[in-house]
Formats: structure tokens, sequence, C-alpha cells
């Protein structure tokens, strides 16, 4: 089987960059099928533009411009690229990285596809970070990698911990109906629990309001769809469920430090 040293991924390699214990990697990918292989450090792979199918033992993930893959080292799996540009952001982490910080990294053992708009986000700023050629990129790299650890290790634990059920069903809905008008009232009653229940726990568990969390949604799809050049910023708010191009704009600059304009020129900039 493939092994695959730090920095080697299958295709054209636009920039490399070499951290302590970091390596950030921007590539095209040009193989149609990567066979079975593995990777000499734990890693995250953010698809940029276009698809990639990756499979493991256990799962088959479809992945298109938004989806994050986490990998723990030595975690065999294959990808298929489908007709068309693909363009991936990886980060990977060296064990001693892990060590030097007395971080358990024990929990974080083989592939899984992260949903959590929180971490998304965060690994925008990694990517836009690694645009801006100064010497704050490791800095900045190293800070936004310790908050996704933690809260992906936190995901991992609150799964060990078995959440309620309704929070599962919650978070599935709002990610598939984050674009339409939602309600306290209509949510409660599909989860069959009492509003204020829903509203006062909501938290506990998503650690913001449910406002918040939509709008997290909202702007984690406005930054996926960024990778087509072929819609416009209205466009892209309007599909996104905001109510209009400056209300995308203000949530978008909210989140992002930046606005909608500037992540896209620095999304294309190789």
């Amino acid at each position: 089987m493939k092994h695959s040293k730090k920095g080697e991924f299958y295709g054209d390699t636009n920039k490399t960059i070499y951290l302590d214990g970091i390596t950030l990697t921007d590539t095209v990918y040009t193989h149609p099928k990567v066979d079975w292989h593995y990777h000499e450090h734990a890693y995250f792979t953010f698809i940029l533009e276009g698809n990639v199918i990756e499979g493991n033992k256990k799962e088959v993930y479809n992945c298109s411009p938004g989806s994050l893959l986490f990998h723990n080292w030595q975690d065999a799996h294959y990808n298929i690229k489908p007709d068309g540009f693909t363009r991936g952001f990886h980060l990977e982490i060296e064990k001693h990285w892990f060590e030097n910080l007395s971080l358990n990294s024990e929990n974080l053992e083989g592939s899984s596809k992260i949903l959590d708009p929180d971490i998304k986000l965060l690994m925008y700023k990694v990517f836009r970070a690694s645009k801006i050629e100064d010497n704050s990129t490791d800095i900045s790299t190293q800070i936004l990698l310790l908050e996704i650890i933690s809260r992906l290790q936190n995901n991992f634990k609150a799964v060990l911990d078995k959440k309620p059920k309704w929070v599962t069903t919650l978070d599935e809905i709002l990610h598939e109906q984050f674009a339409e008008p939602l309600t306290l009232e209509y949510l409660a009653s599909i989860l069959n629990i009492h509003p204020i229940h829903l509203s006062r726990d909501f938290s506990k568990y998503f650690h913001c309001n449910l406002g918040e969390y939509i709008r997290k949604l909202k702007v984690e799809k406005a930054l996926s769809l960024m990778s087509s050049q072929n819609q416009s910023f209205t466009e892209i708010a309007y599909q996104c469920g905001f109510s209009d191009q400056s209300h995308f704009n203000r949530c978008f600059r909210e989140m992002n430090e930046i606005n909608p304009s500037e992540h896209k020129k620095i999304l294309f900039k190789k």
C-alpha cells in the first residue's frame, strides 16, 4: 500500500507552507483515481473547488466545495475524482505538535466528515492566513488549529457521552432547512419537545443560540458557493436564505472579519 510522506498529495501543488509541526498544502487534484493509501501524519482535507469521492474501511464520503474531512495517521483510504476541476486545501499535523502542547490525540482516531460550522469557519480562516505572506502566518495557524482541535475533541466527547437524540435530529434539520423560515414552535413540534426546553437547552449542546447557529450555517454555505465564479453575491445571499445582500454582507463580515469580495479574491489567489 502506498505511504504518502509529508506534503505529498496526488496532483499539482499550488503552494506548500512548512510551519512548526504543521504543513499546509494547496493542491489541484489531477488523478481520476488514487488507490488505497495512507499518510504519514494526521491531516484535514478541505475541498475548495470541485468534487471528490473518498472511501475508507467504514464509510464513503461524497465531497463538494466546503466539505471537510479529518484523517488520523495511517488511516487507509482511496479517492475518486469525477470529471472537472477539483482543488483541496490540506493541513497536516505531526505527532510532536500534539506532544509539545500536551494534547491527547487518542480520541481522534480514524476518518470523519466534519459538519460543525464553527470548525469549517475556522478552517477557512486558516486557508486565508496561508495566502497572506507575512510573519504572522505561523502563530495565526497555531492558534486557529488549537481552536479546531479543541472543538473536534469536544464533539467526539459529546458523541461518547450520548447526547439526547433530539440534538442530532435538530442538527440534521438545521443543516437541511437553514435557508427556510424556521420558528421555535415549528422545530419544537417536529422534535416533540416543549419550545422552552428547546430554547433553554440549545446553547448547552451548540454553544450559541439558535439564531446564531442558523446564521453560521448560512455563511458556511455561502463560502462553499463562492467557489463558483458564475454566481453573484446577490444570488448567493438569496440561495442561503439571507433577506438581502446587505444582510449577507453584515453576517459574513461578522464571522470572517473580511467582506465576501475580499474572501473571493483570496480564494482564487494561487
